[in-house]
C-alpha cells in the first residue's frame, strides 16, 4: 500500500509540475522545433495505441529541445515504432514498476539508496535497449547491403533505371532492415525530395562506412551520367571484400577472447581432476610419515 502510494505521489507531481508548462499541439511542437526528418517521421508514424500515446502527451515539454531529437533520431535509427514522448513515457512506467517490485527489498536505512537506484535503473534501461537495438540494426544493414545491391546491380542490368530497379527490389523482396531504408528513400524521392538529398541523408542517419560508400557511388554516377550497372557491380564486389576483412578480424580476435574461459574456467577444472586423486592418495599413504615412522 506505501509503494502503490509513493508511485501516485510520484506521477501526480511529475504531471504537475509538467502541468506548468503551455501544452502545445502536434503542429505548434513542429514548428517550435528544428524541422528534420527525424522529427517529421517520428511525429507522424501511426500509433498501434492511440490511448498510449495521448497519455504519453503530458512529455512535450520535455521533447522541445536537443534531447527530443536525440531520440527521435535513435528511434528512427533502431526501427521503433515510438515518438519521444512516448520513449519517455516508457522510461517512467519502469521506473514506477522497478520501485512497485523492488519494495519488499527496501528497509528505513536504505530507502534513500533504493529510491534513487529504482529512478536511475528505471530511467536507464530502455536507453541501454535502444541502444543495442541500434547496433544490431547497423550490424544488419552492413551484413545485407551487399546482396540488396547485387539485386539493384541485376535490375539495372535489365534495362530498369534506377527508380524502377529500387520499386522491383523492395516489393519483390522479403522485409529486412536494408529494404525498410529502401523503401523509406523510395517515399522520400516520391514526395519530392531529389535523389541525392535522400541518399545523402541515408548515409548521415547511419554513419556507416558501406552507407557512405553506396550515396557517394549512386551521386557520383548521377553527376557525371556514368553507368549505374557498373558502379553497383564495383560496389558490391568491394562491399564483400569489405566484409570478408571484417570476418578475418572477428577470427583473429576469437583466441584472445577464449584466454579468459580457458583460464578461469578449463584450467582449474583439469587442475582438479588430475591433482585432486593424487593429492588424495598422498594424504592418505603419506610417504613422509612412513620415512619418519622408521
Amino acid at each position: 500500500m506505501i509503494v502503490l502510494s509513493i508511485t501516485l505521489i510520484f506521477i501526480a507531481g511529475f504531471s504537475f509540475v509538467l502541468g506548468i508548462f503551455l501544452p502545445f499541439t502536434e503542429d505548434q511542437r513542429l514548428r517550435l522545433q528544428p524541422f528534420t526528418d527525424e522529427v517529421f517521421y517520428t511525429t507522424r508514424k501511426k500509433s498501434k495505441f492511440p490511448i498510449f500515446r495521448n497519455l504519453s502527451m503530458i512529455n512535450q515539454p520535455l521533447c522541445l529541445g536537443p534531447l527530443g531529437t536525440r531520440i527521435a533520431k535513435d528511434l528512427s535509427m533502431g526501427q521503433v515504432n515510438l515518438i519521444p514522448e512516448e520513449f519517455f513515457l516508457v522510461k517512467e512506467l519502469a521506473v514506477a514498476g522497478i520501485l512497485f517490485l523492488t519494495y519488499p527489498m527496501a528497509s528505513p536505512e536504505t530507502f534513500a539508496f533504493w529510491l534513487c537506484m529504482g529512478i536511475v535503473v528505471g530511467y536507464m534501461a530502455p536507453e541501454v535497449w535502444l541502444k543495442g537495438r541500434i547496433r544490431k540494426v547497423k550490424s544488419d544493414l552492413v551484413k545485407e547491403l551487399p546482396d540488396a545491391i547485387d539485386l539493384l546491380g541485376l535490375c539495372v542490368n535489365a534495362g530498369l533505371d534506377f527508380m524502377l530497379a529500387l520499386k522491383w527490389v523492395v516489393d519483390k523482396s522479403p522485409p529486412s532492415v536494408v529494404m525498410t531504408e529502401f523503401r523509406t528513400v523510395m517515399q522520400e524521392i516520391n514526395v519530392g525530395k531529389t535523389r541525392r538529398a535522400a541518399l545523402k541523408d541515408l548515409a548521415t542517419k547511419y554513419d556507416l562506412a558501406d552507407l557512405n560508400s553506396l550515396s557517394r557511388t549512386l551521386i557520383q554516377a548521377d553527376k557525371m551520367g556514368t553507368s549505374v550497372a557498373e558502379a553497383l557491380n564495383i560496389l558490391s564486389e568491394d562491399m564483400r571484400e569489405s566484409r570478408f576483412r571484417r570476418g578475418e578480424q572477428v577470427a583473429l580476435k576469437a583466441p584472445l577472447k577464449m584466454l579468459v574461459p580457458l583460464l578461469f574456467c578449463i584450467f582449474p577444472v583439469v587442475g582438479i581432476l588430475v591433482a585432486g586423486p593424487i593429492m588424495l592418495d598422498f594424504m592418505q599413504n603419506n610417504p613422509m610419515a612412513q620415512v619418519g615412522g622408521k
